[in-house]
């Protein structure tokens, strides 16, 4: 299922604006951090309807996957 273009932007924003909060860096970074994740691929491709779930678990699953990146 594909979502709304517009919907999906506000939603990427919310996103990268918690994960900043939450990790304590720039939004700019944040923004990088997450247009260079899996989470951001699988939402933007629309595989497992990704998209539809909640703001708070798409920033764990970024958080998640960012923090096995640091230790790899």
């Amino acid at each position: 299922m594909n979502a709304n273009p517009i919907l999906l932007q506000k939603k990427y924003a919310r996103i990268v604006e918690l994960f900043a909060k939450r990790m304590g860096i720039s939004i700019d970074k944040a923004l990088d951090i997450f247009y260079h994740s899996e989470v951001y691929q699988l939402m933007r491709d629309g595989v497992s309807d990704l998209h539809c779930m909640s703001d708070g678990y798409l920033v764990d699953e970024l958080e998640m996957e960012y923090k096995n990146v640091l230790f790899v």
